[in-house]
């Protein structure tokens, strides 16, 4: 009887701990993907602008590029 309670709450544990495992290496990788390829890049917001028939200024550009970077961390 206690065998078969002990195999059965280390199956348990083990079966948490997988989950929170594959949590946190699918969170690194996630974020390591955003980070090698951004959402939107500064060539995709001059181009926004310019569909929205306006010339951005550099400053414009970058400002909302930062803002996009700084929500994204």
């Amino acid at each position: 009887m206690n065998t078969i309670l002990l195999c059965f709450l280390i199956g348990i544990f083990t079966f948490i701990g997988g989950i929170f495992s594959g949590l946190v290496l699918a969170k690194k990788n996630f974020k390591k993907q955003l980070k090698n390829n951004p959402p939107i890049t500064k060539d995709q917001i001059r181009q926004m602008y310019q569909k929205m028939g306006r010339k951005p200024s550099e400053s414009q550009v970058n400002q909302i590029f930062n803002s996009f970077k700084k929500n994204q961390d």
